[in-house]
């Protein structure tokens, strides 16, 4: 059984990182698909190692969804999610998403708090079980550690806010978050997403333009910060998600099946 429970699917099981060979492999996975798929710019030790990584993947969990069927080796690792808790991000002073927002109104809830990060699933394997199997944890993790809202940077592919105007527009217009939880972009990276007006935009179609991971948030009932940044590291334009986790316990088990429909990568 793992440590997040009995959660197997067929081949696949999703857990928390156990060992260091368990974060190596999520690091490799991250790589292959952020940098050799997706065209982010690594540095030279990334590029030596072919791994993507930072000062906090020593501090952060590590969810990982595994493919019993690939074997006993690093290519096992199908798919990963880094969380990150208010009391791992005190060992470093900071969560990662503050590089790109004014965390100010999340972190003064009393409550728990996790950000959500650097989520991948190898190209093999993105269909609707991978994705299930990441829900089913992350709820899981929630439920353990009793988090109240989860948050993080979200990603849209491409550094050019015109092209992305309808998307940006229409998550400002219809999914902004209340003013009491909403995160700003700090001031010089921040990206007005309101290039729109709402009247002009075709809502239906702008939804099924957002990126699988954005669509499944907000079946979640997520709601988003107030402007993008542009990332040229990792070829994006980021936008702040935020999640309530009653909405996630509420809604999971009767919405997961539908989420990861509809997130077919």
């Amino acid at each position: 059984m793992g440590v997040l429970g009995d959660l197997r699917a067929g081949s696949l099981e999703v857990t928390l990182a156990q060992t260091e060979e368990d974060v190596q492999a999520a690091l490799s996975l991250r790589y292959r698909v952020f940098y050799e798929e997706m065209g982010a710019r690594p540095t030279p030790e990334m590029a030596a190692r072919k791994q993507d990584f930072d000062a906090y993947d020593e501090i952060a969990d590590h969810l990982l969804v595994i493919d019993h069927a690939q074997g006993t080796g690093p290519e096992r690792v199908v798919g990963c999610y880094r969380l990150m808790r208010r009391e791992h991000a005190a060992y470093i002073g900071r969560f990662y998403s503050a590089d790109e927002y004014d965390l100010t109104p999340i972190l003064a809830m009393d409550g728990n708090v996790m950000e959500l990060g650097r989520s991948c699933v190898d190209a093999s394997h993105r269909n609707r079980s991978s994705m299930q199997m990441l829900w089913r944890g992350i709820a899981a993790y929630a439920h353990r550690h009793e988090i109240d809202l989860m948050f993080g940077c979200a990603s849209l592919h491409g550094t050019d806010p015109a092209v992305l105007a309808a998307q940006l527009s229409y998550l400002y217009h219809y999914h902004l978050a209340s003013l009491s939880l909403r995160p700003r972009a700090v001031p010089e990276r921040y990206c007005p997403m309101n290039l729109i007006a709402a009247e002009a935009l075709d809502a239906r179609r702008t939804m099924s333009l957002l990126p699988p991971l954005i669509k499944g948030y907000l079946r979640l009932g997520g709601f988003f910060g107030d402007g993008a940044v542009i990332d040229h590291q990792f070829n994006t334009t980021d936008v702040c998600v935020i999640v309530k986790t009653d909405l996630i316990t509420d809604k999971y088990n009767k919405h997961y099946d539908r989420t990861a429909r509809d997130l077919d990568l």
